[in-house]
C-alpha cells in the first residue's frame, strides 16, 4: 500500500498540550502516534525532551516517521500494542513526565481501504494491524445470532441489535459479507435512520472486537501510575462512551486510591469552532491526571 503523506488534524491540542506541561527536558509517550500530530506538538515544546512514540498500524508508522524526521535524534518509535505499554517503557519505569493517549482512528486509517469507514466501499476487513488474526468479515460471517446480538449490543450499544443480528443471519444463507457498503446498505434497509449513519454503531462493535481495544486500554491504564514520574500527567481523549466510562473508573481509582489527582473535573470537549473545521473531532472527550 502506498503511504501518501496527508496530514492528520489533532484533537483539542492546545489543551493536550497545556495538560501534559511539556518540560524542556521531559521523557513523554505517545501511546497512539498514529501520523504524530499530537507528537509533533510534544517534541516542539520539549526542547531535549524525548518522546516514545507506539502505535500497532506498521502503515501509519511510515507516516509518523516522515513527520518526525527533524525530530529524529529525541524520538524512539515503537511497532507494539499499547497493552504492552509497561514493557515497552521498562527502561524508563518511573521517569516518564507525559503520557497520551488519543483513541480515535488517524485520517490515515479513516481513508485507508482497511474497512474502518463505510463512506467508501472496501474490505470488511478492520484490523488496525495486519499481524491480527480475526477480520470483521470473520464475525459478521460466523457468529452465531445470539453473538451477533451480544457483540453489537455491548460494544456498539445498539438499540436493534437484535434485529440487525437476526437478519444477518437468516441473509447469510443466500449471502456473504464481504465489503463496508455492502453491510452498511444492508443494515440501512434493517433498521430505521437517526441522527448517526444506522450502520454507526454495528461498526463500532465490530471494529472494537476485531481489535481487542478495551480490554487493551484497561491493560494499558493499570500501567501508567508505574510508568510516569511523580507529578508526570496522564491525559486520554476517547471517542465513544465505552472508553469513556473505561478511562473515568481508572482515573476515578487513582485518586480515590491517592495515587494521583485528577487536573479536570469533568472532560473537555472540542468547541464549536473546531468541530467545524474538524468533524472528526465532535464526539472527543479528554481526561487527565497528575500522579502524586
Amino acid at each position: 500500500m502506498a503511504v501518501e503523506n496527508t496530514r492528520h488534524v489533532p484533537v483539542l491540542v492546545n489543551k493536550v498540550m497545556e495538560l501534559l506541561n511539556c518540560r524542556p527536558d521531559g521523557i513523554f509517550v505517545d501511546a497512539t502516534l498514529g501520523e504524530a500530530g499530537h507528537a509533533e506538538q510534544i517534541l516542539e515544546r520539549s526542547a531535549r525532551g524525548i518522546l516514545i512514540g507506539i502505535d500497532r498500524d506498521d502503515e501509519v508508522l511510515k507516516l509518523a516517521r516522515m513527520n518526525l524526521e527533524r525530530f529524529k535524534n529525541r524520538v524512539s518509535i515503537v511497532c507494539g500494542d499499547f497493552r504492552d505499554l509497561r514493557e515497552i517503557t521498562a527502561n524508563y519505569s518511573g521517569k516518564i513526565n507525559g503520557i497520551l493517549l488519543d483513541l480515535g482512528l488517524s485520517s490515515f486509517q479513516l481513508d485507508s481501504d482497511r474497512g474502518f469507514s463505510f463512506q467508501h466501499d472496501s474490505p470488511l476487513d478492520m484490523r488496525m494491524s495486519g499481524r491480527g488474526k480475526i477480520t470483521a468479515a470473520d464475525l459478521v460471517n460466523n457468529l452465531s445470532q445470539s453473538e451477533l446480538f451480544f457483540l453489537l449490543r455491548d460494544f456498539g450499544q445498539e438499540r436493534f441489535a437484535g434485529r440487525i443480528a437476526r437478519r444477518i443471519v437468516r441473509a447469510r444463507h443466500t449471502t456473504k459479507f464481504t465489503t463496508t457498503g455492502q453491510l452498511a446498505r444492508f443494515i440501512e434497509r434493517t433498521v430505521p435512520r437517526t441522527k448517526i449513519h444506522p450502520a454507526t454503531r454495528t461498526f463500532q462493535a465490530l471494529r472494537i472486537k476485531v481489535n481487542d481495544e478495551l480490554s487493551a486500554l484497561e491493560k494499558c491504564l493499570e500501567s501508567v501510575p508505574e510508568i510516569l514520574c511523580a507529578g508526570g500527567r496522564a491525559v486520554v481523549i476517547s471517542f465513544h462512551s465505552l472508553e469513556d466510562a473505561i478511562v473515568k473508573k481508572a482515573f476515578r481509582l487513582y485518586s480515590d486510591r491517592g495515587i494521583a489527582r485528577l487536573l479536570i473535573r469533568k472532560p473537555v470537549m472540542p468547541a464549536q469552532e473546531e468541530i467545524e473545521a474538524n468533524p472528526r473531532s465532535r464526539s472527543a472527550k479528554l481526561r487527565a491526571v497528575e500522579k502524586n
